[in-house]
């Protein structure tokens, strides 16, 4: 689809490409939690699963949604009625697709078939900008699925479901980055956008921990559901799944075939 080339392909993914190159030397040199793991060792693992997620992404997930959209009429969704204008109709689209986002990820953690693939990502004994992209190809699959149903009932048009996706996946580089953000800062940008301490809570092996701040893009819908959790103290952080605490046997190729066995 030539929006996709023109948008995503020839705008949006330089722009990831900048900011991952931008995130990943700020982390070398700002470093939020010590690491655990060989991290060579991690990118290659990372990689592995990585590579068939990003193609189904751009093959399949990218298409599915976008001729969706095309398919929205304002007038069809609630938004619709509510909203007169046009642009605002999709400020609106565009929160709601972030807030589905939120709702799926709980969905990802809470019923037992999708957090077979979800683990993938969590098993992770180390948390920083590889980490964004270690989703199963599966996860990738399902999620066609829940938020291509989304994409239909927010009334989005092709170019609000882009541009969401490109602050998607940016705001998902950021907040898995290994960054260490000075603290006021990292407090400000908390009142509104979800920061790498804030989900590196996320994926504590503590039960009550991961079960909060299930947030994409904005902190709000965290706060308007009474998830959010900033007080763990990063140095007190074991990241990971309690019984996934040895990293050897979790390669590239044990982690894709993991929700199967």
């Amino acid at each position: 689809m030539g929006i996709i080339r023109r948008n995503f392909d020839f705008i949006g993914a330089p722009v990831l490409g900048g900011l991952f190159i931008a995130l990943l030397l700020l982390e070398s040199r700002f470093q939020l939690r010590r690491r655990v793991q060989n991290k060579f060792t991690r990118i290659k693992t990372n990689l592995t699963v990585a590579v068939p997620a990003f193609i189904l992404l751009r093959l399949l997930f990218l298409p599915a949604v976008i001729l969706l959209a095309k398919r929205n009429k304002p007038v069809r969704t609630v938004l619709g009625f509510l909203l007169p204008s046009a642009f605002l109709r999709q400020i609106a689209a565009f929160l709601f697709l972030d807030y589905t986002n939120y709702l799926w990820h709980i969905l990802n953690h809470k019923v037992p078939l999708l957090w077979r693939f979800h683990l993938v990502h969590h098993t992770d004994k180390d948390l920083d900008l590889t980490t964004a992209f270690r989703f199963h190809f599966g996860e990738m699959i399902g999620s066609v699925f829940f938020r291509g149903a989304s994409t239909f009932l927010s009334g989005a048009t092709p170019m609000t479901v882009i541009i969401y996706e490109i602050v998607f996946e940016a705001a998902t580089e950021f907040h898995h980055s290994n960054t260490r953000l000075p603290g006021k800062i990292e407090k400000r940008l908390n009142k509104l956008l979800v920061t790498p301490r804030m989900h590196g809570i996320h994926h504590s092996i503590n039960p009550k921990e991961t079960d909060s701040n299930f947030s994409v893009v904005f902190t709000f819908w965290d706060r308007l559901h009474r998830t959010l959790n900033l007080s763990v103290p990063q140095d007190h952080l074991i990241i990971g799944v309690p019984d996934y605490q040895d990293a050897a046997p979790l390669t590239g190729g044990y982690l894709l075939q993991m929700p199967f066995r």
